[in-house]
Formats: structure tokens, C-alpha cells, sequence
């Protein structure tokens, strides 16, 4: 028979995992919303008394945040968070494009009336908000559209891995340099995945979801190009 202490330590590993789980989880989102920003040091006093914890379950939560490209470890300095040059957020489209056409193809084999209609009330919200030009509420919309199509696909491995690199590409801040016309151009592109979805044809639907982030990335290059030029 067990004894009482043993289910105490096995109580004290549990709680220690699960605090571990929502600080890593707090300082993910923490990183993805900016107010974490990249090149910044994550500073484990500042952190231990704001969530009220030791250094201990911080230091275990980014060692995952690690693991997931979201933070590097300098030597003799500690940990930051990541900063994403040009070229690796243009190697995550190219990945990412492969990934969203995938999905694509896959969800037009499955799509029913229900999504479709989700699909097309997310697309119409983006084209009220893409024609004054506000980045900051077609964004999340944006997200959501495309969120909703990978998590449709009925691939559990694929979406996790399209989240994966979607967030690391959230490092790479590039908001400003997103011209209002943009987001129109997007948005028909959105159109056109709409109707290759609806039509049933894989195919087709798997070129139109690639080629949309394809373009996306041709956009990021053209955007910091200009701004290059600019500075």
C-alpha cells in the first residue's frame, strides 16, 4: 500500500508541472501580443513577483519557449526573447505556404454549408475594415479566418505544426510596414480560397491557399524593401 507521503510528493510534481504549463502559456502569450518585445530579456525576479512563484517553475518555462523557437539563451547574459530577421521569417512563409495548401486541399474534401458561411462572414467583416484601412481590427480577423481553415482540415499534425511557425511569426514585426491598400489585395485573395473551397475542388484549392501566402510573403519583401529605401 502506498503511503501518504508518496501521494504528497506525487501531488507537489503535478502542481509543480501545472504552474510550470501556465507560466509557460502566460509568457507565450505575453510574447505573441508584443509586450514581451524581441531582443527583450526575460527577467525572472521582475516575473517571480509578478505571478507571486520562485525563479524555479520561470526558468522550466523557457526552457519550453525554447524548445519552440520563441526565445534563445545567451551565455553568461540569460534569456531573450527571439528577434526574427528577414530571411528567417521568408523561410517560414515558404514552409507555411506549404502547410496552408495543404490544408486547403484537405478542407475542400470536407467542407460543409456551416463553414462555408463562417468562412464568408469573416471574409465580409475583413472587406468593411480593409476599406478603412485599419490594420489593427483586420488583423485579428484575419487570424481567425485562417485559424479556422487549419483547424478544419482534419489534420491534428499539420495544424499543429502551421501554428508552430505562425508564431514565431508573430516575432517579426512588420504591422507598420502594412500599406492600407493591402489589405484589400488579402482580402480578394481570401475571395478567391472562398470559392475554391466551395467548389469542392482540391487542386484548386490547395494553389489559391498557396499562392496567398506566397504573395504575403512577396508583399513582406516588397514592405521592408521600401522601408529600407525609406531609411
Amino acid at each position: 500500500m502506498e503511503s501518504d507521503s508518496g501521494h504528497l510528493n506525487d501531488l507537489s510534481v503535478v502542481k509543480s508541472v501545472s504552474l510550470t504549463s501556465a507560466l509557460e502559456k502566460e509568457l507565450e502569450r505575453l510574447i505573441l501580443t508584443g509586450e514581451l518585445e524581441p531582443g527583450e530579456r526575460i527577467n525572472e525576479i521582475h516575473l517571480s513577483n509578478r505571478f507571486g512563484t520562485s525563479r524555479g517553475p520561470i526558468r522550466e518555462a523557457t526552457r519550453s519557449l525554447e524548445a519552440k523557437g520563441l526565445v534563445e539563451v545567451v551565455r553568461n547574459r540569460g534569456v531573450f526573447v527571439r528577434r526574427l530577421s528577414v530571411e528567417d521569417a521568408i523561410e517560414i512563409y515558404d514552409v507555411r505556404a506549404a502547410l496552408f495548401g495543404q490544408a486547403g486541399r484537405l478542407l475542400a474534401e470536407r467542407m460543409t454549408d456551416e463553414l462555408l458561411a463562417e468562412l464568408t462572414r469573416l471574409v465580409d467583416e475583413m472587406d468593411v475594415v480593409a476599406e478603412r484601412g485599419s490594420f489593427d481590427e483586420y488583423y485579428p480577423l484575419n487570424l481567425a479566418f485562417h485559424n479556422l481553415i487549419v483547424s478544419s482540415c482534419g489534420n491534428r499534425t499539420l495544424m499543429a505544426e502551421y501554428h508552430r511557425f505562425v508564431n514565431k511569426l508573430h516575432l517579426f514585426r512588420a504591422r507598420a510596414l502594412v500599406q492600407g491598400g493591402g489589405l484589400a489585395v488579402s482580402n480578394r485573395e481570401h475571395r478567391a480560397m472562398l470559392e475554391a473551397l466551395a467548389s469542392g475542388d482540391g487542386d484548386r484549392a490547395q494553389m489559391t491557399h498557396w499562392r496567398h501566402v506566397a504573395l504575403a510573403k512577396r508583399r513582406l519583401i516588397a514592405a521592408v524593401d521600401g522601408a529600407s529605401r525609406i531609411d
